[in-house]
């Protein structure tokens, strides 16, 4: 068993002993998307700590955008629900990206690759996405880039 997945499975233990609903329905559904990835395909395989972390990076991505939808739909409570479970699962990523970090990183791709104008994008993106892996969302890296390409 990975290491994270094996502090996932520790610490809901603990919430359940803890009683803490929220927690551990939350770890609960991350580790059933765990096991899930785990026997897709041909045959059962181990994940290794970067398929996990991808995997509960996707989880706290769908939370958001859940709670995005429950807010313009009026449902607060929902929407609330939705964060908390994100902010439960972001302690288990890594520190995200400052805005200066993610602009140096990005620099560094746009050099790298020669990219110029947006069509230049998608080497970008492929150059920078090793180097963030999981430290900041698409979302914000694609805007970055878009951002450097068409001012350059």
């Amino acid at each position: 068993m990975t290491t994270l997945k094996a502090t996932l499975h520790d610490d809901l233990t603990t919430a359940i002993k803890a009683r803490d609903q929220l927690r551990s329905a939350t770890l609960r559904l991350t580790l059933s998307a765990i096991g899930y990835e785990e026997t897709a395909g041909d045959a059962a395989r181990e994940l290794s700590d970067d398929e996990v972390l991808k995997i509960i990076t996707r989880e706290v991505k769908k939370r958001r955008d859940a709670a995005e939808a429950f807010e313009k739909a009026g449902r607060a409570d929902s929407a609330d629900r939705e964060r908390a479970e994100a902010e439960v699962l972001t302690a288990y990523l890594p520190a995200q990206l400052s805005d200066d970090e993610l602009r140096t990183l990005v620099t560094e791709a746009v050099t790298e690759t020669g990219a110029s104008g947006m069509a230049g994008m998608g080497a970008v993106m492929k150059a920078v996405q090793p180097k963030i892996a999981g430290r900041a969302e698409g979302s914000r890296v694609a805007a970055e880039v878009k951002r450097q390409l068409s001012a350059g």
